[in-house]
């Protein structure tokens, strides 16, 4: 394995790509145009999120090298000093990216965020109940810094849903190792539906009332849209309620861990279903560029994999 790969797996390239749709959804919901500047924030939320993902194992590195002791660190490809390093210079990257990208407003959300993951990996996770309050609020920071300090209201019920999913998904990842319980998969497949209904209704009752008011020509546009919206929910739901509900009739790790991986890629779908509920089909066709970028990347990491074996 090439250093290239070894840097790759500590910041779980394929994973990072679920973060993108943060910013456009928080831009969607502000109303932003994610032209010329703003068009950078969705890597500022990757830079962030590769940053958590080198502290964690930096932070994990001697209970990962008892239960992971594959993963680059306990296994001698990379250095707890170099990960430490990697960690440091992403948040930089990714703070700096912020306020190019989001100017001031968008900077006075990241700087939050940036220490949000840094207390999640260094303190926070070894509770249960406030690790994943604190992952939750990760993730719905990371979408109003798409939106920016002067339009958190507007964007607060895409921060809650994005963060919502998030609590749920974490909450399930305790269990990768030794298992879960059937409430805690139960309760997130329970969150998957409500997420769900909560998202439709927005865009119905919003759609609703546009169509009271709009012309005939507005109203089919506003029809597809609801359309696109309930499109982009049944991906969603079908693809981590179903893991979820599995883990529920049988909560072993083996089904957390899928539960777990199936909730983290979900989170696309739902990232365009917020855009497509706020009027913003580009984004979405962004965001499903995105997901399949991760499925070719899995894809040819399944298939590298093989190779090697």
């Amino acid at each position: 394995m090439s250093w290239t790969d070894d840097y790759l797996e500590l910041l779980r390239a394929p994973a990072v790509l679920t973060v993108l749709g943060d910013s456009l959804a928080g831009a969607a919901a502000a109303k932003h145009s994610m032209t010329g500047r703003r068009s950078i924030m969705p890597l500022a939320s990757a830079s962030l999120y590769a940053a958590g993902m080198a502290l964690n194992d930096f932070a994990d590195r001697e209970i990962d090298a008892v239960e992971r002791p594959e993963r680059p660190i306990p296994s001698g490809r990379i250095t707890p000093s170099a990960a430490l390093g990697t960690a440091a210079g992403l948040t930089a990257v990714g703070l700096g990216l912020s306020a190019i990208g989001g100017g001031k407003p968008a900077l006075m959300i990241g700087v939050p965020l940036a220490a949000s993951i840094w207390t999640y990996d260094l303190a926070a996770k070894r509770n249960a109940v406030t690790g994943t309050l604190v992952m939750g609020a990760c993730r719905g920071l990371d979408v109003l810094m798409g939106a920016g300090t002067g339009r958190l209201r507007a964007a607060l019920p895409a921060a809650l849903t994005m963060a919502g999913h998030t609590v749920a998904v974490t909450a399930l990842s305790r269990g990768e190792v030794n298992g879960t319980s059937s409430v805690v998969a139960a309760s997130a497949a329970a969150t998957t539906a409500l997420v769900s209904s909560v998202v439709l209704a927005g865009s119905v009752v919003t759609g609703t009332s546009a169509t009271s008011r709009d012309s005939s020509e507005k109203t089919r546009k506003t029809i597809a849209k609801i359309a696109a919206t309930c499109a982009a929910l049944a991906v969603y739901t079908g693809q981590s309620g179903r893991a979820q509900w599995r883990a529920a009739q049988d909560p072993s790790a083996h089904n957390a861990l899928g539960a777990t991986k199936a909730g983290i890629r979900s989170m696309i779908p739902l990232q365009a279903a917020l855009t497509l509920r706020h009027g913003s089909p580009m984004s979405a066709i962004a965001i499903g560029s995105v997901d399949t970028a991760g499925r070719l990347l899995r894809s040819a990491s399944k298939i590298r994999k093989i190779s090697e074996s």
